[in-house]
């Protein structure tokens, strides 16, 4: 990646567009100044024979980043070996999708603790991890926001390290939410970047996968997304680390007002 790209999660909701899909979305977006879209696979994969080639063909036209979040299903650590089983394929049918329209990135959260050691779990994630096929597309490992969920940034950078097929997505809301607000002020995004560039290089920083958006969170971490402007999350520190780092890749803003909140970050980033 030579920039930063900005976009959002799933679908605009200001467009006025009667019956938007992704296609219609990614040229509205374009229109309006954005970059980039989630797709969101999270119930099921909704790119298919019929709607592949429209969605490819407004990518193409608009020089378009595309990603996808993958099932919300997904448990490489569950107790049952049949569960890990669908989830790999659930993980590789993403894949699959997002494959037809070009896509870049799937991001998935690998899995919970459940009554498994972290060190268990660990393990279990990354043999899952192993057996996956490796493709062109990247496997991105999101930061979970609740401390029963597995993926901190410590566990997904090793992971990282120990399975080839897998690149890092930083969720910077999801990180602030499950060390219950604990993003406060430029070092502190600083630190998150430093730590990914020593342990996966610069390179990591030339193509990072980014989520953020405002959160709220208790001290259980993450309960839902809002508004930028109705969340404690510093968004503009969270900015000037990424310039300060020169980090490339894609930011895509999660919360209620997707496009406004996404330009919000743009037009920020730029002025700074």
């Amino acid at each position: 990646m030579n920039k930063l790209l900005f976009g959002i999660s799933g679908l605009p909701i200001g467009s006025g567009i009667k019956n938007i899909n992704y296609a219609t979305g990614i040229n509205y977006l374009k229109s309006i100044g954005l970059d980039a879209m989630e797709l969101l696979f999270v119930r099921n994969v909704n790119v298919t024979d019929k709607n592949k080639d429209i969605i490819l063909k407004a990518k193409l036209d608009n020089d378009f980043y595309l990603s996808a979040h993958g099932s919300h299903y997904i448990n490489l650590n569950a107790n049952e070996i049949e569960k890990q089983e669908q989830s790999m394929v659930r993980i590789i049918r993403g894949i699959e999708g997002l494959a037809k329209v070009k896509g870049r990135s799937l991001i998935f959260h690998p899995g919970y603790y459940l009554k498994d050691s972290e060190e268990e779990a660990y393990n279990t994630i990354k043999e899952n991890l192993l057996k996956l096929p490796y493709k062109e597309i990247s496997y991105r490992l999101e930061t979970t926001g609740k401390g029963t969920q597995f993926g901190t940034l410590e566990e997904l950078v090793s992971l990282c390290k120990e399975v080839k097929s897998c690149e890092i997505c930083i969720d910077f809301s999801h990180i602030h939410a499950r060390g219950n607000g604990c993003l406060k002020d430029f070092d502190d995004f600083a630190k998150i970047l430093q730590f990914v560039e020593d342990e996966l290089g610069k390179s990591a920083l030339d193509d990072l996968h980014i989520h953020m958006g405002g959160i709220n969170y208790n001290e259980k971490g993450e309960k839902n997304h809002l508004p930028l402007l109705e969340s404690d999350f510093n968004y503009v520190e969270c900015l000037n680390a990424l310039k300060y780092f020169n980090v490339k890749g894609c930011v895509i803003l999660e919360g209620p007002l997707v496009e406004k909140d996404a330009l919000l970050l743009k037009n920020t980033y730029k002025t700074l």
